[in-house]
């Protein structure tokens, strides 16, 4: 028998039961590996960056890693406080996100990596459809008044 939440001394490694247990619980950290990558990316962009589509990529590539930005309103101010409750909603979001993944991935007996990243995939476009909305709406309410 085992605990709720503990790994069963009776799992054969690299067994199935080895590979949802693996899922689950390495599941929610591997969703912060795409916002991580992006953000690196957002770094590189901007980093001495001087031209306006670099400008765009990077801020495309920064709120796409970290959604929670627009919810604390990064694009209209920037103190300190907002961003960092902005990052840290994020990290919050895209750790649900894995959790979801997770769970939805290892439903079948049979579960591994490549049906958590489907699923994964699947929540993650979701969120990048709303960011893409979000920035549209506000581009189309706010609009020029910003510029």
């Amino acid at each position: 028998m085992s605990i709720a939440g503990t790994h069963p001394r009776s799992v054969v490694p690299l067994g199935p039961r080895d590979f949802r247990y693996r899922i689950r619980r390495i599941g929610p950290f591997a969703a912060m590996l795409p916002a991580c990558a992006l953000a690196i990316v957002a770094t590189m962009i901007l980093h001495g960056n001087t031209s306006t589509s670099g400008g765009i990529a990077g801020f495309a590539a920064v709120v796409l890693a970290a959604p929670g930005l627009l919810v604390a309103g990064i694009p209209l101010t920037t103190e300190s406080g907002r961003t960092f409750l902005g990052v840290m909603g994020s990290i919050a979001m895209w750790l649900v996100v894995g959790i979801v993944a997770s769970r939805r991935a290892t439903r079948s007996p049979v579960a591994i990596w490549r049906d958590y990243w489907r699923e994964y995939l699947w929540l993650a476009v979701g969120v990048w459809a709303g960011v893409v909305m979000g920035l549209a709406l506000t581009e189309l309410f706010v609009g020029r008044a910003l510029l």
